[in-house]
């Protein structure tokens, strides 16, 4: 692949700001909307439920066509910032989804708790559409060709950390606010925050380099879904395979590890434990970033590979706080060098001049599917569970040890997408690096 210069103070600076700022915003979303409107909309678990599917579907498809576009036009710089900057907006404008205002618009009605509840939803894919826009499908097409081979894997454990940082943030700044009940100061400050990002991006970010592509956007679309791309990208569709399975593996438990530490195990005082996990976890993929470059994309693999599933059966098996926060650190911080690997492997060999029409099938494969599957997984690991707990209202089953075996389970298939980079490897298609 072409050597492209060497990233300058900018280019770093719009990678932290536009990747833990995107991280933030949806944070927000994933939760604190279903919270906002159980608390001040309605408690019917249907209404929670059609938001959080219905955004799902808008963020795969926005992806899709938003970034097949921006390759369509050249464009990433007007996306990015104009997009961060609606974004913005649109999470300001949640303040105004209440009872008495949808009232104001239809004083006849006598649906308007239900009308209220419509009117969130779609003020939420309003604000996913922006984001999807420009953070799923832009911001990661920019860092694919902003990024030289040197600093891949240090951009992406940055990255890869942010998710992370980005809960220690909400919970210790935010949290409160949301906690006492003022809704309109929390979503003034992270959509106000999110859109004078936007107006800085026209300032911080370099000009465009990508050129126009001459295809169409239907083109463009179809292209990263096409037996001509896979045949011309192995090295792209192997990486993708083993994000996949790693982010299918961290979704069997990550959705239900807060339940588990606080239901199953019984902790109520473990904020400060998992803040200092968290943060721990989040070094070591910065550091791993840095062994990446150096050593190669799949040097660390099969160390963090091992201490993963060191980390799984860990957890299944300890039950005082300073084992499970020893488990916890060890399993999260070697989750996150997996995808540190299998993220700069897949940016590095992203098609020149096409990172928009990938990263549709970058969300399908590493975002959509494993919110489907993993939570699914880890759900039916529990089903015989006696005991139980109310969530939004609704009662639900105590996640058990058993999700972190699943988990386990599932990252063994990692090692088959581990292999086929290595025998691609062994033909010569990645950097000599690798090949030592």
């Amino acid at each position: 692949m072409e050597q492209r210069n060497k990233l300058n103070m900018r280019i770093w600076l719009s990678f932290i700001l536009f990747g833990l700022a995107g991280q933030v915003a949806w944070a927000i979303e994933n939760m604190y909307l279903n919270l906002f409107m159980y608390r001040t909309i309605t408690t019917d678990p249907f209404w929670i439920a059609l938001m959080v599917a219905s955004s799902a579907v808008v963020a795969t498809l926005t992806t899709l066509i938003m970034g097949a576009w921006s390759d369509r036009l050249g464009k990433r710089r007007i996306f990015l910032c104009a997009g961060y900057f609606l974004w913005g907006i649109s999470v300001i404008l949640f303040s105004a989804s209440n009872t008495s205002f949808v009232a104001k618009l239809f004083p006849n009605s006598a649906h308007i708790v239900e009308l209220t509840a419509i009117f969130l939803i779609i003020l939420d894919l309003i604000m996913t559409f922006f984001g999807s826009t420009a953070n799923d499908a832009v911001f990661n097409a920019y860092v694919a060709e902003m990024t030289t081979r040197e600093y891949r894997g240090k951009i992406e454990g940055l990255l890869s950390s942010f998710p992370l940082l980005a809960m220690l943030l909400v919970f210790g700044i935010l949290d409160p606010i949301a906690q006492g009940g003022k809704w309109n100061v929390f979503f003034l400050i992270v959509g106000v925050a999110t859109a004078l990002l936007g107006l800085l991006g026209f300032v911080v970010l370099p000009q465009d380099k990508t050129k126009p592509s001459t295809t169409g956007v239907w083109a463009n679309l179809r292209y990263a879904f096409s037996r001509e791309a896979f045949l011309e990208n192995p090295v792209y569709y192997a990486a993708l395979g083993l994000l996949f399975v790693v982010s299918v593996s961290m979704q069997v438990y990550m959705p239900y590890i807060i339940i588990y530490i606080q239901e199953f195990l019984g902790f109520d005082d473990y904020a400060i434990l998992l803040g200092v996990v968290l943060i721990a976890s989040s070094i070591v993929s910065i550091l791993a970033g840095r062994l990446i470059d150096r050593k190669g994309f799949l040097y660390p693999f099969p160390y963090f590979f091992t201490t993963a599933l060191v980390g799984l059966v860990g957890m299944f098996f300890v039950r005082s706080m300073v084992y499970v926060g020893i488990a916890v650190f060890i399993m999260l911080a070697s989750y996150l060098v997996l995808t540190t690997i299998a993220t700069a492997t897949l940016r590095e060999y992203t098609p020149e001049g096409k990172a928009g029409r990938f990263q549709g099938i970058r969300m399908i494969f590493c975002v959509m599917l494993p919110m489907i599957i993993g939570p699914f997984v880890g759900s039916a690991l529990f089903t015989q569970s006696d005991a139980v707990y109310l969530d939004l209202g609704s009662e639900k089953k105590v996640p058990t040890p058993n999700i972190y075996l699943g988990a386990a389970v599932i990252l063994l298939f990692s090692l088959y997408f581990y292999f086929s980079l290595r025998k691609k490897i062994g033909r010569g298609k990645l950097h000599e690096r690798e090949q030592r």
